[in-house]
């Protein structure tokens, strides 16, 4: 698989520069690259990111997805000092909203995608950024890397997705503690708290997240995007009913070329090659 552009021209929209897509080897990285401020967010900064996340998520190829920063942070958060002047991605200079749709919103988008992602934490993920860290299935943390739940401090909730994920991850005591003190974790703390999957030495993070996504990669990406799909929806039903559901899963996989392929591989005592097919 040979390397993709970000697919929407600096010319076009000048955000994009501010998030890389780069496929190769079944892997995709994306990159948040706005280095000089930290990265943090605006509101076509956030769309072009759910773009490359649906694009990466529907190509066929892309057996795994790697979420990471350029610079010293991966995500600030949302720019503090233009939501302060009223510019911001909370906008209090228009009229208020009675719904808003978050369908295609990156957390939403994280959520609900099929292929696995693996965010390599290379620095700083507060607020929002946090929430984006969470939302992948694994993480990789730099050691001198760090978790803010700062939501309350600034005077808004976790808005991304923490409200929902956290108490599942830590437990409903911890969650709380983390979200109403709006604490700040190291990378160790991260860890001990189960929100880190790894801690290695800073400059690490990024071949980390790359040899486990290989190491993803090679596995029959029809199963591996059945498993990652049946785990989410465990999280919200009854045993029977999941495994049900499990099996309803499976029979489908069963009649795939590379079921075929793998019982074959194992017999020959090699490395089975799958197709996605």
């Amino acid at each position: 698989m040979t390397q993709q552009s970000v697919g929407v021209t600096p010319a076009a929209d000048s955000t994009a520069a501010e998030v890389l897509y780069d496929a190769r080897d079944h892997i995709a990285t994306i990159t948040l690259n706005a280095p000089e401020r930290m990265n943090t967010i605006s509101r076509p900064m956030l769309q072009l990111l759910s773009e490359l996340l649906l694009k990466a998520d529907a190509d066929p190829a892309v057996r795994c997805v790697i979420l990471t920063g350029a610079g010293r942070a991966f995500c600030a958060g949302l720019d503090v000092r233009a939501q302060a002047k009223g510019t911001g991605m909370l906008r209090t200079d228009t009229a208020p909203r009675t719904s808003i749709d978050l369908r295609n919103s990156p957390p939403t988008v994280l959520h609900a995608m099929e292929k696995p992602v693996i965010c390599a934490v290379n620095g700083g993920a507060a607020g929002y950024g946090m929430d984006l860290a969470i939302g992948s299935d694994i993480r990789i943390m730099a050691r001198s890397a760090k978790l803010a739940a700062a939501f309350c401090k600034r005077g808004v909730l976790p808005e991304s997705g923490s409200t929902w994920y956290l108490p599942r991850m830590i437990g409903w005591d911890k969650a709380a503690q983390l979200i109403f003190t709006g604490r700040t974790l190291n990378a160790d703390e991260s860890l001990a708290w189960g929100l880190a999957t790894e801690v290695v030495d800073d400059g690490q993070e990024l071949a980390r997240a790359r040899a486990l996504a290989a190491e993803i990669a090679a596995n029959a990406p029809l199963a591996v995007q059945a498993a990652k799909r049946m785990m989410r929806m465990g999280w919200n039903e009854p045993f029977p009913e999941h495994v049900h559901h499990v099996y309803l899963q499976l029979l489908p996989l069963m009649q795939t070329e590379d079921v075929k392929e793998g019982m074959k591989a194992f017999a020959e005592k090699r490395a089975p090659k799958f197709e996605g097919r």
